[in-house]
């Protein structure tokens, strides 16, 4: 049996050689712990933040990771979050557990979603390969009844392949999340999730108040994989389609005027995609990311406006955008990863996103506040 030890930590530009020999051989990271929030000393600047949350699969164990570091750090309050589709599960699952006991809560209570997702998973079809294991760190290419699976959807429905529409996901979110103490709870942290209205192709944002396992599912619901879930006679599919999320919601919302975005699909890729997969994977990230962009063309304009004194700063914000993403490393990983419900895979996605969030503090904590630290143009222009 193979000796197993712990994956030694990588910085940043080291991530991009997770492929590597010498780190596909490192062994099975370990569950993470949840260590004491570090103690600051003397007075203490806390800042403010609204959380806006990407949605990807099984790469939302990224956003976990980013939340649990940030959620580890006393000098961060989180007014709202807003998510979709994994976001939206992330989202849910953390205002929730900082409405029933704060950070610690809330850090327990993702934990706990997270692995009892892998669990479940365990159950399923869809599990990589000794072969799989050894050439990536989360694709499941070489399984063959993930071919199967991608193959067999793309001719038949899931009204067909799942007439009993099973999803496991919606009992795991109903048993980890209080939804009636989340519904009353409203004032303590703001919450959205959206989802796609199928009929009318309008974007659908749940308020705190209207928050349900049913509305989580609906923020989440592949087409490909799972039926339309119906709410009061309206059909939604996954919100990533019209919503990436929004920010709209956040921002009419009040309160602070920071938003930090954390990402977890790529808008940039290094290659042109060549199989099937692959491009039918890029066309899904480029209508998930593009509704994004042009919010984020929208705040630049009005920011350009309140820069040249054309707009009363006094009814128009100024809003200061951060972004959290791993792009380089995620944009190595095919389709087939964003369905791995592989614990070592899951854990190390965590780790990388605990990794980018200290680095985010550790680099533009001082201009949380004051001013945005991505620029705006670079990144989505």
């Amino acid at each position: 049996m193979a000796t197993t030890t712990r994956t030694p930590d990588l910085e940043d530009g080291d991530l991009a050689l997770a492929d590597a020999p010498a780190i596909k051989d490192a062994a099975k990271v370990p569950a993470p712990k949840t260590p004491a929030a570090p103690k600051a000393e003397g007075k203490q600047t806390v800042k403010k933040l609204k959380l806006a949350l990407q949605g990807g699969g099984a790469h939302g164990a990224f956003t976990w990771g980013v939340l649990d570091r940030l959620l580890e750090d006393d000098r961060i309050e989180v007014e709202g979050l807003i998510g979709t589709s994994a976001g939206a599960m992330n989202a849910t699952v953390a205002a929730a557990g900082l409405i029933a006991g704060g950070r610690p809560e809330a850090r327990r209570l993702l934990h706990n979603f997270w692995k009892k997702a892998s669990d479940a998973g365990k159950n399923g079809p869809l599990q990589p390969t000794p072969i799989d294991r050894l050439v990536s760190r989360g694709n499941m290419d070489f399984s063959p009844l993930w071919a199967w699976y991608d193959t067999l959807s793309r001719v038949m429905s899931p009204y067909e392949l799942n007439p009993s529409n099973v999803n496991p996901l919606r009992d795991i979110i109903a048993d980890v999340v209080d939804f009636e103490a989340l519904r009353k709870a409203q004032d303590q942290v703001k919450l959205f999730v959206c989802a796609t209205n199928v009929l009318n192709g309008r974007l659908r944002v749940f308020e705190h108040h209207e928050i349900t396992p049913d509305a989580v599912m609906a923020s989440a619901c592949l087409p490909f994989l799972f039926q339309a879930v119906e709410i009061d006679g309206e059909y939604f599919w996954d919100g990533g389609y019209i919503g990436n999320p929004p920010i709209f919601p956040l921002i009419y919302a009040g309160g602070c005027n920071d938003i930090l975005v954390v990402q977890i699909n790529p808008i940039n890729i290094p290659d042109v995609p060549r199989t099937a997969r692959a491009i039918l994977d890029r066309i899904n990230t480029l209508s998930f990311n593009s509704s994004l962009m042009r919010e984020m063309r929208t705040i630049q304009f009005v920011t350009d406006l309140l820069d040249k004194g054309e707009l009363d700063p006094d009814k128009f914000s100024r809003m200061n955008i951060h972004t959290i993403d791993a792009e380089q490393e995620l944009s190595q990983f095919s389709v087939s990863s964003k369905l791995n419900p592989d614990w070592e895979f899951l854990t190390f996605l965590f780790q990388l996103g605990r990794r980018k969030a200290a680095r985010f503090l550790e680099l533009h904590f001082d201009k949380i506040g004051d001013r945005s630290s991505t620029e705006i143009r670079e990144k989505f222009f």
